[in-house]
């Protein structure tokens, strides 16, 4: 890797330290580690899993250390600045960066668990055990062969797509067990958390399970009696993005799935996603995806 670097999807596809297993406009898998070039800082722009397949690797991760040993897992959410990167001489890792788009889709409403691990917890490190590895040694190479047997395959992207997603739904469930354990324990209890953290988690919750989320942020920091000012300071504080950028990124996530993965009607997605008129909802859509809502459905 090269020092001072932004991480995007494009430059890890094109960086020649790293073997490349699969990539495309949202997904870029990471098989190993030619050489390592030390890294003063990183800015990561969008979500990493990480598994350290051997040795050991230490960094601050916005200022908060973290250490990651063979058979650990780093979950890192995006637009993390990464500095003071150290590995032992036999670090090698196993890695997939994901756009928040595909996270999105990919895990639907169980994007609350991802958020509380990532930005009310920040527990960014599970620990493998044996049946894990195994479990995600067996999927990996069920992977390696979809991406090398399947280059004719018209849905291609589809099965490798599918296959990323299984693998992160197991690892959310894990995260899951980790979040239980940690509610069974006082010191970890959510109401001893800072009230900040509470409040954007409610936030999150809101954000999350409301039908519609076309709301403005005066709308959303009404439902938790809190001024717009301080939701919009508490989610920059938690999280580096903004309360509407939040709200956007969930509408826009919601807008996607709905074109591309029901069968309703434009003025059904419309009335269910709380716009007012399908000339909106075109707008919107063109706004934020880059096409029309029929252009887009037609991919």
């Amino acid at each position: 890797m090269k020092q001072q670097e932004e991480i995007t999807l494009q430059t890890l596809a094109d960086n020649e330290d790293l073997q490349i297993g699969y990539s495309d406009n949202d997904i870029v898998v990471v098989d190993s580690i030619q050489q390592f070039t030390e890294v003063n800082t990183a800015h990561v722009s969008m979500n990493a899993i990480v598994i350290c397949t051997d040795g050991k690797v230490q960094a601050q991760m916005n200022g908060i250390q973290m250490e990651l040993h063979k058979n650990q897992v780093a979950i890192v959410p995006q637009n993390i600045i990464v500095t003071d990167v150290m590995v032992s001489p036999d670090f090698n890792l196993k890695a997939m960066f994901l756009t928040n788009r595909i996270l999105q889709s990919f895990l639907r409403e169980k994007m609350t668990i991802w958020n509380d691990m990532m930005y009310i917890r920040r527990h960014h490190v599970v620990t493998m055990d044996e049946d894990e590895i195994l479990f995600y040694t067996h999927f990996y190479d069920m992977l390696t062969l979809a991406i090398a047997k399947g280059e004719d395959n018209p849905f291609r992207t589809d099965v490798i797509q599918s296959l990323l997603r299984s693998a992160i739904l197991a690892l959310c469930g894990a995260m899951k067990q980790k979040l239980s354990f940690a509610d069974s324990h006082p010191s970890t209890l959510r109401s001893q958390l800072p009230t900040s953290y509470n409040h954007f988690q409610r936030f999150l919750d809101l954000l999350h399970s409301n039908e519609v989320k076309r709301h403005t942020v005066e709308a959303y920091a009404g439902e938790l009696c809190i001024s717009p000012k301080y939701l919009s300071a508490i989610c920059k504080r938690n999280s580096g993005k903004s309360a509407n950028k939040w709200i956007t990124e969930k509408l826009t996530g919601d807008v996607r799935y709905y074109l591309h993965q029901t069968d309703l009607s434009i003025k059904q997605i419309c009335d269910l996603l709380g716009f007012s008129s399908q000339s909106l909802f075109c707008k919107y859509v063109k706004e934020h995806i880059g096409m029309t809502p029929m252009e887009f459905r037609g991919q």
